[in-house]
């Protein structure tokens, strides 16, 4: 079933010319596949249209009636200035919206073989192109298709997922990036003395008022080594800076402090004799992983398994890779009470709880 990117109704499919096409019976939009454009498109703009979707250079905002992931707006010249069409890189789809069709320039052709046969017969083969274009998507779903970018690799073997089909970014997430940087500086400059720094400036839940609750923010920007630092700055990197363009940078940063704050409470009430000292941000990054999830729920992320002598990457909607994330932080928690484990799980949940209210409070 292919529903509307604008009305998210059932698409209708109907023939015409020159093929197939699914239309909205709502708001009258249409979708189609690049191979049928092409038939009545001038070649010029097909080719400008494609090579500006795969460029990255525009917002992705809709999501494709055919795979449901994020389709680029990009700009193509019409009969009357110009038009933005959504377009989908994976499967091929454009998405007009109402009298968007009608604009762009069309040639006149020569009938095809296609075009000769039987309404029936045009059917079926558009109807086996498209279950080829769905088995293509899914296959780039489940990993036949590596990532573009060299260093994703280096990413996904130290275990970490990397960030697909998201919208761009308004403006410059500065409050993610400068927070990263005081954070960086602060564990750095601590590593020459790092037991000591963690014993003065830690947050030790049997005396967590010390220094008039200052730890509350030095165990933030403190972490236990150069792997807790790399772990929790890329995270804060990947999924702040979408965070930060939809909130706005000061409710971004009440939201990673409230977060924070809560995620350090329910640690100290989880452990509140205990004196061992705890470092990191990971209570407020993981409430801002928490408003990531729910706010772009249909956003990809992959990760890179291990099968056999293989290696594979696996793509998930944020939403889905977020719910394997909780279940990991409950199995932690019961790690965490019964003393098997030096993570702190508990401040974690603390900071997805403040998510999700944000999220709530924020929602359109």
């Amino acid at each position: 079933m292919f529903t509307c990117p604008k009305c998210n109704v059932r698409l209708v499919k109907m023939m015409g010319s020159p093929g197939i096409f699914w239309r909205c019976p709502s708001c009258g939009g249409r979708s189609s596949t690049i191979s049928l454009l092409r038939r009545n498109v001038p070649r010029p703009v097909m080719n400008g249209l494609w090579q500006l979707a795969r460029s990255g250079k525009y917002p992705r905002n809709r999501h494709c009636p055919a795979c449901n992931k994020r389709m680029a707006e990009v700009p193509v010249p019409g009969k009357h200035g110009t038009e933005h069409l959504d377009v989908c890189t994976v499967c091929q789809f454009v998405w007009f919206d109402p009298s968007e069709y009608e604009a762009i320039p069309v040639i006149p052709g020569q009938p095809t073989i296609e075009d000769r046969l039987p309404r029936e017969a045009r059917e079926k083969l558009a109807i086996l192109q498209l279950e080829g274009i769905r088995e293509d998507a899914h296959g780039d779903e489940w990993g036949r298709t590596s990532p573009d970018a060299w260093w994703h690799w280096i990413v996904g073997v130290l275990g970490m997922p990397i960030e697909q089909d998201v919208p761009a970014l308004r403006r410059l997430p500065w409050m993610t990036w400068g927070l990263v940087l005081l954070t960086c500086i602060v564990s750095v400059a601590s590593f020459s003395d790092l037991n000591n720094v963690i014993l003065q400036f830690g947050l030790v839940p049997a005396h967590f008022t010390r220094y008039g609750g200052l730890t509350f923010v030095t165990s933030f920007l403190l972490h236990g080594g150069a792997f807790h630092l790399i772990g929790n700055m890329y995270f804060l990197l990947v999924f702040g800076d979408n965070v930060e363009d939809w909130l706005g940078k000061w409710r971004f940063l009440v939201l990673l402090a409230c977060a924070a704050v809560v995620g350090d409470l329910v640690h100290i009430f989880g452990n509140l004799d205990s004196t061992v000292p705890c470092v990191g941000a990971s209570g407020g990054i993981s409430g801002i992983i928490t408003f990531y999830a729910l706010k772009f729920p249909h956003a990809r992320l992959g990760l890179l398994f291990r099968v056999g002598p293989f290696f594979r990457w696996v793509r998930m909607p944020a939403f889905g890779m977020f719910m394997l994330w909780i279940g990991m932080q409950c199995i932690g928690v019961w790690s965490q009470l019964a003393g098997f484990s030096n993570v702190s799980s508990l401040a974690h949940l603390g900071g997805v709880g403040v998510g999700f209210l944000f999220w709530l409070l924020t929602r359109e």
